[in-house]
């Protein structure tokens, strides 16, 4: 039972990092999201502020990742055009957009006072 949920754990390790390898996209939202760690810690963030950010970071990398597996299995399936195949990739790319777009109104509202605060 233990190796079973430790070949998960490597599993899903080696699934970050090929994402990391082989994803521009997930590679940029990696390196965001550092930046915005590194700002939350210097602002001095409460721990429901931490929370919302950490779960939403998470979101947004969760979403990348699944993205990037919904077009490979895609391309896997078929290698010429289908249009059903570029809907199924559009609808991924699109759930990452649409998180994206509602990450960054999450981080203005997070940041924006503090950042407020100090410039005031």
């Amino acid at each position: 039972m233990i190796k079973e949920v430790a070949r998960s754990f490597r599993f899903a390790f080696e699934g970050v990092l090929q994402g990391w390898r082989e994803e521009r996209n997930f590679r940029i939202h990696c390196v965001f999201a550092v930046f915005t760690i590194i700002l939350a810690f210097l602002l001095g963030f409460s721990i429901v502020k931490w929370s919302i950010l950490l779960l939403t970071i998470g979101i947004v990398m969760g979403l990348e990742l699944m993205n990037s597996s919904i077009e490979r299995v895609v391309d896997l399936l078929t290698e010429e055009y289908h249009p059903v195949a570029k809907k199924a990739k559009d609808f991924a790319a699109g759930s990452v957009f649409i998180f994206s777009i509602i990450a960054v109104i999450i981080g203005f509202l997070l940041f924006a006072g503090p950042i407020i605060e100090i410039v005031l």
